[in-house]
Order: C-alpha cells, then sequence, then structure tokens
C-alpha cells in the first residue's frame, strides 16, 4: 500500500488553535502532511499586508510541528496543480473560507473543505493585540 499525502497551504502567522486543528484534521486524511506557507509576498497581494512574521520564521514554526512531514513555500495562487503533482499529493484539504476556490484541482485530487474554528482568526488576534498593547 502507497502512501496518501495531503497537502494544505495557509499563511499560518501568529500561530494558534485553529491552525492546530486544521492541521491535525487535514494530516487525519492520509499518511502524509505537506503545507504550503505563503510567501511574504503573496500574503501581501492576497491580504493587503505583511504577516507580523516573515516567512521564514512561518516556515520554521510549521516545520516544528510533529504532525507535519514537509513544507515549502507557496509563490502563488495560480500553481496550485503544480504544487499537488509536485508533492504528489492525493488529497487538498483547505479551511471552508476557500469552499469552491480550489475545485478546479479536482481532475488531480480529492479536494476537501474543512469547517475553521469559530471565534478565531488571525486578524481578529492582530487586532485584539493591537488595541491591549500599551
Amino acid at each position: 500500500m502507497s502512501n496518501r499525502t495531503v497537502i494544505t497551504f495557509g499563511t499560518f502567522d501568529v500561530l494558534h488553535v485553529g491552525h492546530i486543528r486544521v492541521l491535525k484534521r487535514a494530516a487525519e486524511f492520509g499518511d502524509r502532511l505537506v503545507v504550503g506557507v505563503s510567501a511574504d509576498a503573496l500574503n501581501m497581494a492576497k491580504k493587503g499586508r505583511n504577516p507580523v512574521f516573515d516567512q521564514d520564521e512561518r516556515v520554521e514554526i510549521i516545520s516544528s510541528l510533529k504532525v507535519v512531514d514537509e513544507v515549502f513555500v507557496e509563490e502563488s495562487l495560480e500553481k496550485k496543480r503544480d504544487y499537488i503533482v509536485e508533492h504528489g499529493a492525493s488529497v487538498l484539504v483547505m479551511g471552508d473560507d476557500w469552499a469552491g476556490k480550489f475545485d478546479w484541482v479536482s481532475d488531480v485530487c480529492e479536494v476537501v473543505y474543512l469547517p475553521r474554528t469559530p471565534s478565531v482568526s488571525t486578524t481578529g488576534l492582530i487586532e485584539h493585540i493591537a488595541k491591549i498593547a500599551p
């Protein structure tokens, strides 16, 4: 039996329990979890702001998690199919805030959208920290 590789993508800035839960749930879909961490430039293009932690720091943080087997820097949303094929992924797992947006890769792998953890978001955390900072 061959190993089933799962791939997921994200910024993973200001790591929180929602990130941990989605990575754990993603890992349950296979034997190996590969994570694409958004490049700083991609994050700026997607969200209009730089991440708190730069891409090298975010790669180091995600790489240190026991549920993660491999990490790479995602340079472009348009290259999702290339990343999936390059890493031999059978399943793409994304948060349901992306529901339907990656169905176009369903010809090369199964696409699963997982519900986000309620009441926690990186943007919300950053805004909260900014309010309580002196």
